[in-house]
C-alpha cells in the first residue's frame, strides 16, 4: 500500500516507478504554528494503488523529483495553498500542471471548501480515518497509523478524480479549471509580490484618509516582509489589527507611538522605529502618489453598485449551479464598485469569467447609475 522512502536514492528510484503516469497524486503534512514558512514534515505522491511516503527530514529533493513535478502529467492535490508552500520551500518547485479537486468541485455545484473526508465520502462512499488528522507528524519513527492514513491521502485522491474528471467534462467546465488552478500556480509563485496587496484584506480600509491608508500600506509590506525575513508568524511580530490602529494614529515619535492602543512596551522597544519610519514616510509622500481613498460602503452609491453586481453575480451562478464567490469574491465586487466611483476603467474579467459576467456587470452599473 506504501513504500517509505528515507534516501535520495529511494526517491530517485520511486520517481522512475511513477514517471510514465498521467495522472500523480500529491500531498504534504507539515507543521506551523511558530514560523512563517511551513516545515515540511512529510512529502506523499501515488499514481496507481501504491502511495510513496518521502521523509523530508532525512530526504533531500533531488531532481528527479523535481522534474517529476514539473514534467506533463497532472498533478492533483486538495485544497492546494499551503502544499504549494512546502513544495516552493523544500523542492524550489511548484507542481504543474495543477488541478486542486476542491476548486473542481466547486465547479461541480458544491461547497467550494468543501474538506476531503467528505469529498471522499461522496464520490467514493468511504470513510477515511480521522484519528491522525492532528498528529505531530515530525515525530520519527511515524506509526503505521500515521502512514497508512497518509497513503490513503494521495491514494483516494486518484480516485475522486476519475470520477471527477468525467462529470467536468460532460459539462464542459475542464478548461475553466485548468484556468483557475493555473492561476493558483502563478498567485503561490509570486508571494514576495503579492505583499503590495496584503493591505487590501482589510475591511474596514474606508475609514482610513488617503495618507492613512499609504502608512497601512507600507507598514503592511514591510511586516510581511520581515516575517519571511526571520521565519515568524505575522502576530507574532505585529498584527493587521495594530497596524491598522498605529495608521489611524499616525504617531510621530516613540511616546505617541506607545500611546496607541493595544501597542505594548517591547513592540515600542523592537520594532518602533521602524514602524515611525514608515509612517513618517506616507506623511511626506506627495499628494499624487497617495492611493485612492476607499469608498464607504455604506454610501447610497457604493450600496447601489454593489447590489447591481451581487445580483449579476448570483443570477449566474444559480443558472451555472455553482457557489457565487466561484465566480467573483466580495472583495472583486467591491474593487469593481471603487473603479466605477473613481471613474476609472474597470479591472478586465478574463477567459470563462469574461464570457460569463462582463456584459452583464457593465449593464448592471449602468442601469444602478441612473
Amino acid at each position: 500500500m506504501y513504500q517509505w522512502i528515507d534516501s535520495a536514492e529511494a526517491l530517485d528510484a520511486a520517481c522512475e516507478q511513477v514517471s510514465g503516469a498521467s495522472v500523480i497524486a500529491l500531498d504534504t503534512e507539515f507543521f506551523r504554528e511558530n514560523t512563517f514558512f511551513p516545515i515540511p514534515a512529510l512529502i506523499q505522491f501515488a499514481s496507481h494503488e501504491v502511495a510513496y511516503l518521502v521523509d523530508p527530514l532525512s530526504t533531500p529533493c533531488t531532481n528527479a523529483f523535481k522534474a517529476l513535478l514539473q514534467n506533463s502529467a497532472v498533478k492533483l492535490l486538495h485544497a492546494c495553498s499551503e502544499d504549494l508552500e512546502v513544495f516552493q520551500r523544500w523542492a524550489g518547485v511548484l507542481p504543474t500542471p495543477l488541478v486542486d479537486t476542491q476548486v473542481a468541485q466547486a465547479f461541480l455545484g458544491e461547497n467550494p471548501g468543501m474538506g476531503y473526508q467528505k469529498l471522499v465520502e461522496h464520490w467514493v462512499g468511504e470513510t477515511l480515518p480521522k484519528e491522525e488528522t492532528r498528529s505531530n507528524w515530525l515525530e520519527r519513527p511515524l506509526t503505521s497509523s500515521q502512514c497508512e492514513y497518509a497513503a490513503l491521502d494521495v491514494i483516494y485522491l486518484l480516485k475522486v478524480w476519475q470520477l471527477q474528471a468525467e462529470k467536468l467534462d460532460a459539462l464542459g467546465r475542464r478548461e475553466w479549471l485548468d484556468s483557475e488552478c493555473a492561476s493558483l500556480i502563478e498567485q503561490a509563485g509570486r508571494s514576495v509580490e503579492n505583499d503590495g496587496q496584503w493591505y487590501t484584506r482589510q475591511r474596514q480600509l474606508w475609514r482610513l484618509t488617503p495618507r492613512q491608508l499609504e502608512a497601512y500600506r507600507l507598514m503592511t509590506i514591510w511586516r510581511e516582509g520581515e516575517t519571511r525575513r526571520r521565519d515568524l508568524p505575522r502576530n507574532w511580530l505585529v498584527s493587521d489589527k495594530l497596524l491598522f490602529v498605529v495608521a489611524e494614529k499616525m504617531p510621530k515619535n516613540r511616546y505617541e507611538l506607545a500611546e496607541v492602543e493595544g501597542i505594548k512596551p517591547p513592540l515600542v522597544k523592537k520594532e518602533g522605529d521602524a514602524l515611525l519610519a514608515l509612517v513618517k514616510q506616507a506623511q511626506h509622500c506627495p499628494e499624487s502618489d497617495l492611493p485612492t481613498r476607499w469608498p464607504d460602503p455604506m454610501q447610497p452609491a457604493f450600496k447601489r453598485r454593489f447590489k447591481a453586481i451581487k445580483g449579476v453575480v448570483a443570477e449566474k451562478a444559480a443558472a451555472l449551479n455553482i457557489a457565487p464567490e466561484m465566480l467573483l469574491r466580495r472583495r472583486d465586487i467591491e474593487a469593481l464598485v471603487m473603479q466605477r466611483l473613481a471613474h476609472q476603467p474597470l479591472q478586465e474579467l478574463s477567459g470563462w469569467r469574461d464570457t460569463c459576467l462582463t456584459q452583464a456587470i457593465h449593464q448592471a452599473l449602468e442601469e444602478s447609475s441612473l
